[in-house]
């Protein structure tokens, strides 16, 4: 049971190819049909996510549930079962686990502890031509810089979903980049007003090299609503694409309505290339 996932869930994968292993019987499976299985196991990967039909007897696991659970090695080594997802045609994965970072509103710190190696590219794309990479902080570790390498080699396409730290990419590491395959635009973040210098500096370098397309997409991470004004106002003078992300506490803890105002002007094109925030948040 998929609790919350817009992705495909990699746990339920790993599972799925463990029992199809064992002979059993696997699938997705909705609320209503539940009583039709002899065991569930229910994935939640955020804290606020409702569990409004998950029950005592489902095994649970994920952030969304508790942060220290994990798969045990056998299953963790398994392929993923894309035959739970049909119509997910990417492949999805981790090539790092961990993170050099220590962020307060962070999991991956506590969860998976320093960056290390955890796969390769060729057992996360099996065979797929189109890879969405979640690693934390891939520039980080040699081992994800040599994948990096492998990926230009494949000629895959690659969209590395949770953003690269701009302050890893030096002109080297910019001119690796410039030769990947973008599956969408490439992805840094600016979470405070610290990393504003290097988002720009980065962007600078990695518009030298060619990076294409040059219009890059930068995380904003939004809990005070003038510090984000202030970093996207730069943000767009330097033509790049702000995409606001209202801060949740590991609670999981709904964000103010001024925030999540503010993340709608942002990500609203349209009315963010058009109209204020000062003109915008007088109307709400």
């Amino acid at each position: 049971y998929d609790v919350d996932g817009k992705l495909p869930n990699i746990a339920l994968m790993k599972l799925s190819s463990y029992h199809k292993q064992q002979g059993d019987e696997v699938r997705l499976c909705l609320p209503l049909e539940f009583r039709l299985f002899d065991r569930i196991y229910a994935s939640s990967i955020f804290t606020y996510s409702s569990k409004e039909y998950v029950t005592r007897d489902m095994v649970c696991g994920g952030t969304g549930f508790d942060i220290k659970s994990c798969l045990p090695s056998e299953i963790d080594d398994c392929d993923h079962d894309y035959t739970l997802y049909p119509d997910f045609k990417q492949a999805i994965g981790f090539l790092t686990r961990g993170c050099i970072r220590k962020c307060p509103w962070c999991f991956v710190p506590e969860k998976e502890g320093y960056i290390k190696p955890y796969r390769s590219i060729e057992q996360v794309a099996q065979g797929r031509k189109e890879v969405i990479l979640l690693d934390n902080n891939v520039l980080a570790h040699s081992h994800g810089l040599q994948q990096i390498e492998r990926i230009v080699e494949l000629g895959l396409k690659v969209d590395f979903n949770q953003g690269l730290d701009a302050r890893l990419i030096n002109g080297e590491v910019a001119k690796l980049l410039s030769k990947v395959r973008w599956l969408r635009p490439l992805t840094m973040a600016c979470d405070n007003e610290g990393m504003i210098e290097p988002v720009v500096k980065a962007a600078e370098l990695l518009r030298r090299c060619g990076c294409k397309p040059q219009r890059y997409t930068v995380y904003v991470l939004v809990e005070d609503v003038p510090s984000a004004l202030r970093r996207v106002t730069v943000l767009k003078k330097h033509n790049l694409d702000p995409f606001a992300q209202p801060f949740r506490n590991k609670r999981g803890d709904e964000p103010s309505k001024e925030i999540r105002a503010f993340a709608r002007w942002v990500n609203h094109k349209a009315i963010f290339k058009s109209v204020s925030w000062e003109e915008y948040s007088r109307k709400m």
